[in-house]
């Protein structure tokens, strides 16, 4: 909007200008024009015709002859300047117009406009860029999330077959042993919380593009919070032979929404789980620039590709589909979403052998 201000106005100035310039040129004109009046005599006419030389100083002393005619071509001068810019504006409005048209036309690469709206070209096609970009991030997105729609169903007949097979031979074979009933219960009940982990993934993919993330804050303790959640995680480090080393630098207080954040922290403290290539998980918690900081790190080292994406939903870094760490994709994403909306940032690198997850939230 501003620059179309500034456009509308550089216009009239120019037309100003040009008017002014034509003034002063048409009013030295006359001064000269007037003076010469004064001095001549004007002989020629005189001796060509005695009654026009007298008709002509007669009619430029009692009608201003000069004048008139001055004021007649000062007149017609400034109707050009204004037709001519009137005109060029209009060409400038049809080239907008185009130039607009050419922003949705996929077939146009480039935008061009004259050179005094340069401004316009450079900020359109910027446009025309980001617009191209955010269609081909939103048709990978799509495709992300059919793919993995058509993966989770497939992989939903795994555990449900293995579910029904289980509980059928336990209601076929009424004298079965008590340790082999155990031993089916149990890979039964496993089979049917795996059922149940992909079918939440199916309603984390609906849910993600239809409901907005409400924060309810409350005071937070993230030390305590981190504690919490090691305990919870147990059993999986158990059965995945690592374990975490939790470094607590600073009392971390902070105003959040507590289910949220542990959701954050628990996707972290899960990735670092599957993909470390180590048995060792650091988590360091500290103070920095009045924010708390939580870092999360594992061996093992991600490609800058992957870095690059790896906030975006749908997206996941193991393009194996494990059925461990293949999850729907939108852990991070939502992850980062959540912490965006406590005005807090998290980031990703990977160096020297090592991913380190960064949280950074406000201080309370």
């Amino acid at each position: 909007m501003k620059n179309k201000v500034n456009f509308v106005e550089k216009f009239i100035k120019k037309a100003l200008m040009q008017i002014i310039i034509w003034t002063v040129i048409v009013y030295i004109i006359y001064k000269l024009l007037d003076l010469y009046f004064d001095l001549a005599e004007f002989q020629w006419v005189y001796d060509f015709s005695a009654d026009l030389y007298y008709s002509l100083k007669n009619n430029y002393i009692n009608n201003n002859l000069l004048f008139i005619v001055g004021f007649v071509i000062w007149t017609t001068g400034v109707l050009v300047i204004i037709i001519r810019l009137l005109i060029k504006f209009k060409n400038v409005i049809n080239y907008l117009t185009k130039a607009i048209n050419e922003l949705y036309d996929k077939e146009v690469d480039f935008i061009e406009l004259p050179i005094e709206l340069e401004d316009f070209q450079q900020k359109l096609n910027n446009l025309k860029k980001e617009s191209v970009k955010n269609e081909r991030m939103a048709r990978e997105t799509e495709q992300r999330k059919n793919d993995l729609i058509v993966y989770l169903a497939h992989d939903l007949k795994t555990p449900l077959t293995s579910t029904i097979g289980y509980l059928s031979l336990l209601d076929e074979v009424k004298d079965m042993p008590n340790s082999q009933r155990e031993k089916y219960i149990k890979t039964a009940l496993d089979k049917a919380n795996k059922l149940e982990d992909l079918i939440n993934e199916l309603f984390d993919i609906a849910r993600f593009n239809t409901e907005t993330i409400v924060i309810n804050k409350e005071d937070l303790d993230l030390n305590m919070m981190l504690e919490q959640l090691i305990d919870e995680f147990y059993p999986i480090l158990e059965e995945n032979n690592k374990k975490i080393n939790i470094e607590y630098k600073d009392d971390l207080k902070i105003l959040g929404d507590s289910d949220k954040i542990a959701r954050v922290l628990s996707n972290l403290i899960k990735n670092a789980i599957y993909y470390s290539k180590d048995d060792d998980i650091i988590i360091k918690t500290f103070k920095e620039n009045n924010n708390a900081i939580v870092e999360i790190i594992n061996k093992g080292v991600l490609p800058k590709e992957q870095l690059d994406k790896i906030f975006e939903k749908f997206y996941r870094a193991d393009s194996s589909r494990n059925s461990k760490t293949g999850g729907s994709g939108l852990g991070l994403a939502i992850a980062k979403e959540i912490v965006e909306l406590h005005n807090g940032k998290i980031t990703a690198t990977s160096d020297n052998g090592y991913t380190k997850f960064r949280v950074e939230l406000p201080e309370k």
